[in-house]
């Protein structure tokens, strides 16, 4: 409501200054029949009140039209530019045309993530988004979590999630997935809903906090369905059991500490690769990469496959090596 009040003043403001510059341009290229530079030049020093001489000399309606101009003119123009400069120096200017940019980036965007809500649980999934260079939109309704966007470069939109409106205007028909990250379980099934119906093709990626709201958030529409208490509380044994395990699946993660990773990319028709068998491509000679398994097109998943597995287009790929040489690998244009 704030930012639609600021407009409004702002439209406001601009409309009244071109009322009274344009009133007074217009009537001096009547009375006087100047041309529109000199007209425009008189109304300004006439409403800026510098003292200025006149352009040409003035004929008796000139110099009534000016007296005019100045009665009416000048308080109108000088209140304007006060209130203008006031919305300045207390930020809602800024915040306006802030909020202007915002929206020209939200029209723009494309092949994006949805993050809703920036809870905890989102504002993890923003970090390692930001990590990774993924254009992402965060979706937040509470005024005082929308606050902290303003100190971070984050394309954002203050809303309500399970509305329709709300997930149109965060570019959910480009998007490439949605995150729900929200701790109801009641609007991560309705913003599960209202996503598939409005993009049966989008990712979506949904938090459940029970195994109910599990089974009713596939049912739903979502891809996937993450526990944070239970991913949490598995990773915490581990790493007390099998600290070493740990240590290795931590790997998922884009450490920069030791510089791997375990990733996943897709095999595009026009790799070098593709048609070939494992033994064939010499995938870990060429890239330096170790195959940990292989997902099929017909959602078939093979873990350490043999030698003789055949790899085709649209194969994912789920390999394990350094960071640098996947980024050299993805600008190659053989995986995705």
């Amino acid at each position: 409501m704030a930012a639609l009040r600021t407009e409004t003043r702002f439209r406001i403001l601009l409309m009244v200054l071109v009322v009274i510059f344009g009133t007074g341009t217009i009537g001096y290229m009547l009375i006087e029949h100047w041309k529109f530079l000199d007209a425009l030049y008189m109304t300004a020093i006439t409403l800026a009140t510098v003292g200025f001489r006149e352009v040409h000399a003035l004929s008796p309606q000139g110099r009534i039209f000016t007296v005019l101009l100045i009665i009416f003119g000048v308080g109108g123009a000088a209140y304007t530019i006060g209130t203008l400069a006031q919305l300045l120096v207390e930020g809602e200017l800024q915040e306006f045309l802030g909020r202007r940019k915002m929206e020209k980036q939200l029209r723009k965007i494309k092949d994006h993530y949805i993050i809703c809500g920036y809870g905890r649980v989102g504002k993890q999934v923003c970090r390692e988004f930001r990590q990774r260079g993924v254009p992402f939109v965060v979706v937040e309704k509470d005024p005082a979590l929308v606050e902290e966007f303003t100190c971070e470069d984050v394309i954002y939109l203050q809303g309500d999630s399970t509305e329709d409106h709300t997930l149109i205007e965060a570019g959910i028909e480009r998007a490439k997935g949605l995150v729900s990250t929200i701790a109801s379980e009641a609007d991560n099934v309705f913003i599960t809903l209202t996503a598939r119906q409005l993009s049966p093709d989008l990712f979506i990626t949904a938090r459940a906090d029970s195994s109910s709201a599990e089974k009713k958030l596939y049912r739903a529409g979502a891809n996937k369905v993450v526990s944070p208490y239970i991913i949490g509380g598995n990773r915490m044994a581990i790493a007390t059991l099998q600290p070493y395990v740990g240590d290795f699946l931590r790997l998922g993660e884009l450490d920069k500490d030791t510089g791997l990773t375990i990733e996943e990319v897709q095999v595009d028709p026009g790799s070098p690769i593709a048609g070939k068998t494992l033994k064939d491509s010499a995938l870990r000679e060429e890239t330096g990469f170790n195959l940990i398994g292989i997902k099929k097109a017909s959602k078939e998943v093979l873990f350490n496959p043999p030698p003789d597995t055949m790899i085709q287009p649209g194969d994912i790929l789920i390999i394990f090596g350094e960071v640098r040489k996947l980024e050299m690998l993805e600008k190659s244009g053989e995986f995705r």
